[in-house]
């Protein structure tokens, strides 16, 4: 199968795309070892994406921005971010209600902001068009993997292929960007507690994303219509986590976000 920027998927690659596709729909985790020499470039592994976003037959919501600062990608061996194509019936809005046994395999907990494309998005966009072009809101992030004991040494190649370990995005109240933020810069200054049962867990700033999220957002931009891809209107990036991600376990989880943008939450059952 020839996909994306013309790469054929070898027939242990497409092993590999089904197997991922399996795991998706039965819940049972792959052995990383098993597959970590199948993948070994860029291009390639987001062939397999697409090959994995193929076979689910859903459309696709959005997007989620991973390895946005040094640290996530030292720990994955990466000079750039990466992103994941996400199923549009995995964004909801908060509060949500979420099952670790029915709806999860390894979830983490990431704390983003999110962008909402108003009109479509060109590589040509400047970060002020980007401000301009947006709603924004905040967002607690579910990373998932459709492996075992993969964080953080599932290898970069198949985090790729495995749309970024993309699992559930809750959103909050969505507003125009520009509103928000007066400036590109003002982006940067975002400060969140991340909260469980009512006990906090950590803190961050939306710098750590490559500086400033709208670079997140452009980045990606670019990165699809390198592939022939649009980043269309309507679609939701969550566009890179504020602080390092611990495990998500059952109980109530909220991100308590400044500059207006609210509490975001998710009730997790067992």
């Amino acid at each position: 199968m020839t996909t994306n920027k013309n790469v054929t998927l070898n027939e242990e690659q497409e092993a590999f795309a089904q197997k991922l596709f399996q795991a998706y729909q039965s819940k049972k985790p792959l052995v990383m070892d098993e597959w970590a020499e199948v993948v070994s470039d860029d291009n390639t592994a987001y062939a397999l994406q697409d090959r994995f976003v193929e076979l689910k037959g859903l459309p696709t919501g959005g997007y989620k921005v991973s390895l946005t600062s040094k640290k996530t990608q030292d720990m994955f061996d990466s000079d750039s971010p990466l992103y994941g194509q996400q199923v549009d019936a995995h964004f909801l809005p908060s509060p949500a209600v979420l099952s670790l046994k029915e709806q999860t395999m390894a979830p983490l907990v990431e704390v983003e902001l999110g962008f909402r494309a108003k009109t479509d998005l060109h590589a040509s966009d400047s970060m002020e068009d980007l401000l301009h072009k947006t709603t924004v809101c905040g967002t607690l992030e579910v990373p998932d993997s459709r492996f075992a004991d993969w964080f953080p040494d599932l290898n970069k190649f198949s985090v790729m292929s495995d749309c970024a370990v993309g699992g559930y995005v809750v959103y909050g109240q969505e507003r125009p960007t520009d509103e928000v933020f007066k400036t590109v810069d003002d982006a940067a200054n975002v400060n969140v507690t991340l909260y469980h049962d009512g006990k906090e867990v950590d803190s961050g700033a939306s710098s750590e994303v490559l500086g400033n999220p709208l670079k997140s957002l452009q980045w990606l931009v670019r990165k699809l219509e390198e592939q022939g891809k649009t980043f269309r209107a309507g679609q939701l990036v969550s566009s890179g986590t504020f602080l390092l991600p611990p495990h998500l376990t059952a109980g109530k989880w909220e991100v308590k976000f400044d500059n207006g943008f609210g509490t975001v939450s998710v009730d997790v059952t067992d």
